[in-house]
């Protein structure tokens, strides 16, 4: 399948694996560029500029496809050393960089310069507009239904892709809900040239994750997730455990003079204690509601061939029915 975002990344198919903390290391980013689509490193998930560039190595001896770096851009008063992290993806010669977080203005020059793509999460049309003005070259566009920060406007996938479709002159993925080919389809149909997915490959058996962490994904619900930090204009998608509910419990009982620091052991730190030490209930990760579809545990491989054989099996029969007189 050929789209703008196949024919930008140099793909087979349009298909991404969204960066993810303590999630998008190697092993992950390359299974998926092997199996077809585009793998994603994440880059504030290593500890230094220095082992990100041997975490970008690594992955490019286990694959010869291209392959992308997420660098998310935070407001911290004590910020990465964004300027060592992006020397590190130039000389590592990445191709694509996922931006995401606040404004990467910054940046642009020396990724332009490099001749690096880039592609921006955003959660409405205005952040997708901006970041089509200041020269990214594709967006994510991520609606209310996903895993992680979803904004705070609270629009679905139904009405937020064909909106950006509507204002947009570069392409676009859909990122949120995405699991399969019918997500796909609908995804293309609404004006995407591909999908970004989150959850689903946390899901897989490349994913250097805690094998009970597939597992509570697997036997998740679509009525499994919350959100939490609402009040703080810092929405996140969770997977509810009793650090989450513990979490919302404080956010009643404190109502709009909660602060972070009331919360601070149940969101600060938590993804290697979850993601690597079997800790689930440590406290709050995110969790798309997307874990409703989700029923097995497939390689890579297998998840985006089978997206494909599904896409294409609804394009050529399902829709062309309809086409039938």
């Amino acid at each position: 399948m050929k789209t703008a975002i196949t024919e930008m990344f140099g793909i087979e198919y349009p298909i991404i694996q969204g960066g993810m903390h303590y999630v998008g290391f190697a092993e992950l980013a390359a299974a998926v560029s092997n199996a077809g689509g585009l793998g994603t490193i994440t880059a504030l998930t290593q500890k230094t500029p220095e082992a990100l560039a041997n975490e970008i190595a690594r992955c490019k001896d286990m694959t010869d496809k291209p392959i992308a770096v997420n660098v998310t851009f935070l407001p911290t008063v004590n910020a990465p050393d964004y300027p060592a992290i992006i020397k590190a993806i130039i000389d590592g010669g990445v191709t694509v960089v996922e931006t995401a977080g606040r404004n990467p203005s910054q940046v642009m020059p020396y990724l332009k310069d490099a001749g690096i793509k880039v592609i921006h999460k955003c959660t409405s049309v205005r952040h997708a507009l901006k970041a089509q003005d200041i020269g990214c070259d594709a967006v994510s566009v991520d609606g209310f239904e996903c895993g992680g920060h979803p904004g705070e406007d609270d629009i679905p996938n139904m009405i937020l892709l064909p909106r950006a479709a509507d204002a947009l002159d570069i392409p676009f993925v859909a990122s949120g809900g995405q699991a399969d080919g019918r997500s796909l389809v609908a995804s293309l149909a609404m004006g995407a040239d591909g999908i970004n997915l989150g959850t689903r490959f946390v899901a897989t058996q490349e994913a250097p994750v805690h094998q009970n962490v597939k597992d509570a994904i697997v036997a998740a619900t679509e009525l499994d997730t919350r959100l939490v930090m609402r009040p703080l204009r810092n929405t996140e998608r969770v997977l509810t455990n009793k650090a989450v509910e513990r979490v919302l419990e404080k956010g009643r009982a404190l109502g709009d003079k909660i602060q972070f620091d009331d919360i601070i052991d149940e969101v600060a730190g938590i993804y290697p204690r979850v993601m690597q030490g079997d800790e689930m209930d440590a406290g709050a990760w995110s969790c798309g509601m997307v874990a409703g579809l989700i029923h097995d545990i497939p390689t890579c491989q297998d998840l985006i061939a089978g997206i494909m054989s599904q896409a294409d099996q609804i394009i050529a029969d399902r829709l062309a029915k309809f086409n039938a007189g």
